[in-house]
């Protein structure tokens, strides 16, 4: 199985034609929803203010795991936070991007009425996160690990004589690479599959893929015929629906 309102505060009447944003402040990148019409649409860069000063007065929600730049001014009143996500048992040192991705998860299964198991959510990041939720839509702990650019990153920063493997390809790659680079590549993918494989094993429920480093991880995963479900764009997913259920808890207008 493979996936790929009106604000009216006196700051601006939008209207239904107009493009209205959201914005996920993530530790490394941001990442971007864009709505055009009925559709959303999904981007990712590096911090980025002088687009957040263009885009200001159509963005409409955000959140923020990752820090947020002294320069950059956003309204606190769009801001989704943990207490808006509407699962049971919510820690509130949770990061947003892990409960938005496990809220949309949740609520996908539930619409499939395929709600029959607990659900873990993996979202392959500057950290690997898994999250595990319950069929009824209660947190039931997780795991962090280091994701594949900080298990680079430790490597070279922690040695004298490994380098920085640069932007990674994502290409296929020997068991036991010759070339140092592809060497530490290897070696860190295989411990983040070695990591997903074990929590699927110990979790016995279908494992939800999303974030940056996917695509490099999904691969291995389906070689060890394990049941996934990758959807890039889980976390925005999320952000969006949270976003729409606050503005009916506060009787906004949301334009579908």
């Amino acid at each position: 199985m493979w996936h790929s309102r009106s604000w009216n505060d006196g700051r601006r009447d939008l209207k239904s034609h107009d493009l209205i944003h959201c914005l996920l402040i993530g530790n490394t990148r941001w990442h971007w929803g864009e709505k055009e019409k009925n559709s959303w649409h999904f981007s990712h860069s590096y911090p980025d203010k002088q687009k957040l000063d263009t885009l200001s007065q159509s963005l409409i929600a955000w959140a923020a795991v990752g820090p947020i730049p002294e320069e950059v001014s956003l309204n606190p009143t769009q801001r989704i936070s943990i207490n808006n996500v509407p699962l049971k048992n919510l820690p509130p040192s949770l990061g947003i991007d892990r409960a938005l991705a496990a809220w949309s998860a949740f609520k996908q299964t539930k619409r499939s009425q395929n709600n029959k198991s607990d659900l873990l959510i993996a979202d392959a990041g500057t950290v690997l996160s898994l999250t595990k939720i319950t069929q009824n839509g209660e947190f039931a702990g997780g795991q962090l690990v280091p994701g594949l650019r900080m298990q680079l990153a430790a490597m070279t920063q922690g040695t004298a004589n490994l380098p920085d493997p640069g932007h990674h390809k994502n290409k296929e790659l020997l068991d036991f690479p010759v070339e140092t680079k592809e060497a530490m590549l290897k070696g860190s993918l295989q411990a983040l599959i070695g990591v997903l494989s074990e929590a699927h094993k110990l979790s016995k429920t279908p494992l939800w893929l999303c974030g940056g480093d996917a695509p490099l991880l999904k691969e291995g995963l389906k070689k060890q015929k394990i049941d996934i479900i990758h959807n890039p764009n889980l976390v925005l997913e999320g952000l969006v629906d949270i976003h729409k259920i606050v503005n009916q808890e506060q009787g906004q207008i949301e334009f579908d």
